[in-house]
């Protein structure tokens, strides 16, 4: 996996921070290069309308209209010595002017920002002299947010490339599961089967004796996992089940195992809850989270659990007094492969959570966690 994300991401993420990082130091090249023209553009449409106003010959007036009609692009605003506007502009939007009383004195404020103007003295004494304040060109603006626009773009490609290597990789993932979740089923199958025929032997050979019984739990706890397994990676049929019950039930399972040390606390808001869950899928669920409190407080504490009712919802809150989880962890535990204990594969609450998620569209978090207090899961099921 470390490789297949270093191979393609890291080499595209690169490639894309270093174009976007070339075009963006040559455009801001080109944008000085091209301020400075702009600025000289300004200055000879200056001259050609000083020349325009004191033009002695025909030869000369023609040449500055046409310089002065060549600037197109630039926009210029003319104000006296005190920054108050002649009403000589160019290249403005005739209509906003006469709509807005207020246009030219804002683009003047813009122009201020953009560009140092241009000073033509005419008098010295008294101080008479034209100020000429200019904006960016369209071009100019265009140089400008080019890299931006580029940069969202590429921005957005490997957004798009991101999620779709995720998808492809989590989907991986789950033919995995569930690959290995059927397998594991159909190599129990066999033996399972076969068990349960001695077990049935064995009844009718020692009815009254209570190994038998005791061996017919254990076989119909194996027929059990191996049904949870069967389930994994197929689309498992929803029943409309008391959840109260279904609670009750794995509670009564895992105290018999939890020792003496170890006080249950169960409260319902009402006597039965009921919603749609996948009965065998939905007591691995509560088992998991169940000796995960256990294997947290070793062996002696409290296990809380409270279900919660409402309109839309029911919420399930498994509670433990154990060690709690760091902060830096809380966010890793529902991750394949990841456990604080010195055995186990760390896959108990990754199917839990698949089990929640995909099958029951619902929702699976940690509450709340302290390290040496304990920790608390959530449930919550669409009704």
């Amino acid at each position: 996996m470390f490789n297949y994300w270093f191979n393609w991401k890291t080499l595209l993420v690169f490639i894309a921070v270093s174009i976007v990082a070339a075009t963006v130091f040559y455009s801001q090249r080109l944008s000085q290069k091209l301020k400075v023209e702009e600025r000289k553009k300004v200055e000879i449409w200056i001259e050609a309308q000083k020349t325009i106003l004191n033009a002695s010959d025909k030869i000369n007036l023609n040449l500055a209209s046409k310089i002065s009609a060549d600037n197109t692009d630039i926009p210029i605003i003319e104000t006296d010595e005190k920054d108050n506007p002649t009403g000589n502009f160019k290249n403005l939007d005739t209509i906003a002017v006469k709509e807005n009383k207020n246009f030219i004195l804002q683009k003047l404020v813009l122009f201020k920002k953009q560009n140092k103007p241009i000073e033509v003295i005419i008098s010295q004494t008294p101080l008479i002299s034209n100020k000429y304040y200019y904006g960016e060109s369209k071009l100019q603006q265009q140089i400008r947010y080019y890299p931006i626009i580029q940069l969202i773009i590429i921005g957005l490609f490997i957004t798009v490339l991101i999620i779709a290597q995720s998808s492809n990789y989590q989907n991986a993932q789950n033919r995995l599961w569930a690959g290995m979740a059927k397998e594991t089923a159909h190599q129990l199958g066999t033996p399972v089967s076969s068990l349960e025929g001695w077990v049935e032997i064995l009844k009718e050979k020692y009815a009254n004796e209570i190994f038998v019984a005791e061996i017919e739990k254990d076989v119909t706890r194996l027929q059990l996992v191996t049904n949870r397994f069967g389930k994994i990676g197929s689309n498992p049929t929803l029943e409309e089940t008391d959840i109260v019950v279904k609670v009750k039930y794995m509670i009564d399972y895992i105290k018999k195992r939890a020792g003496g040390n170890v006080q249950f606390i169960f409260n319902s808001n009402n006597e039965n809850i009921y919603a749609k869950i996948s009965p065998p899928l939905f007591d691995w669920v509560i088992e998991n989270l169940l000796k995960n409190a256990l294997d947290a407080m070793e062996g002696k504490g409290k296990i809380k659990i409270d279900i919660t009712e409402e309109t839309d919802k029911v919420i399930i809150d498994v509670t433990d007094t154990g060690k709690g989880i760091a902060k830096p962890n809380i966010s890793k535990v529902f991750k394949p492969g990841f456990t604080t204990k010195k055995r186990g594969w760390g896959l108990g609450l990754t199917l839990t959570k698949r089990i929640i998620k995909q099958y029951h569209k619902g929702e699976i978090f940690v509450k709340h966690s302290e390290i040496g207090k304990g920790t608390a899961f959530r449930i919550i099921l669409n009704k």
